[in-house]
């Protein structure tokens, strides 16, 4: 009984505090300058070492995913400058699929983006050519237990530096903690998506790509990224037309371009709210 009376007294302070928030930002009726900057961003190439991902007739995803991660790299630093960019690999090496969230949660990343080519199932040829477009995909709400896991061992993280002093320190068995972390949650989930739809705006608006859209799925490589996260499979590497555009200077540049000038859209929504 003592346990939820403490747990209980916690939660009305963390709702009084946030109705007091809402009441003096409602009586002020100006809105305060934004604490949340976004500050870095993990690009992830896919694959890499013994692990090659799908193949073409000529070329192997891990190659080409890192070779665009690379033009991502090169395009923040020249057109987003105050970002800072984490790459998960910057050469042909394996890295096990938990250490790339890994990597992004412990930069405290604002946004994890891993770059990858799709494949067909094998099968005729004609079924090969048939299969085209980009497609992006966000972590399945279905298993949120696995993202709320990542939120947990992070909260010291991407809970803001006054937890402690405003809600009473952070505890797994305390309900107020599990509903903060589950608002972060679903918080991630949306962002997630809105960079998955302005990317995907990119692709088909101002590329003419053919897409696939944005979807759910229980993706293993963003399952522990305490953060949005998107993975960008920027084309089917099994189809001869599209194998010849992700081998392109020219194809690369552009799937590059769509993915930053996607992100400063999406980072001056973010800040502005």
């Amino acid at each position: 009984m003592i346990k939820y009376l403490k747990s209980l007294k916690v939660s009305v302070s963390f709702w009084l505090t946030l109705l007091l928030t809402l009441i003096g930002y409602m009586a002020t009726g100006q809105q305060s300058k934004p604490a949340f900057k976004f500050k870095t961003v993990v690009i992830d190439a896919g694959h890499g070492g013994k692990d090659p991902g799908a193949h073409g007739s000529y070329s192997l995803e891990k190659n080409v995913a890192l070779a665009i991660a690379k033009k991502v790299d090169q395009l923040i630093e020249n057109t987003m400058p105050g970002l800072k960019v984490i790459m998960t690999r910057t050469s042909d090496r394996f890295i096990p699929l938990n250490r790339r969230a890994g990597i992004a949660n412990e930069n405290n990343a604002n946004l994890f983006i891993s770059i990858h080519c799709n494949s067909s199932p094998e099968g005729t040829a004609e079924r090969m050519h048939k299969e085209r477009g980009v497609m992006l995909l966000v972590y399945g709400f279905h298993r949120k237990e696995e993202q709320m896991e990542a939120l947990r061992e992070n909260a010291s993280i991407y809970i803001e530096k006054d937890y402690q002093k405003n809600y009473g320190g952070y505890s797994e068995s305390d309900p107020t903690s599990l509903i903060v972390l589950n608002t972060f949650m679903q918080k991630y989930r949306k962002q997630s998506i809105l960079y998955g739809q302005l990317l995907n705006n990119e692709f088909v608006n101002e590329d003419g790509r053919h897409s696939r859209g944005v979807k759910e799925q229980g993706v293993l490589v963003l399952a522990h990224s305490a953060m949005p996260a998107v993975l960008v499979e920027t084309g089917y590497i099994n189809n001869p037309a599209e194998e010849k555009y992700l081998n392109s200077q020219a194809g690369q540049e552009a799937i590059a371009a769509a993915i930053v000038h996607a992100l400063k859209v999406y980072r001056e929504q973010i800040d502005s709210r």
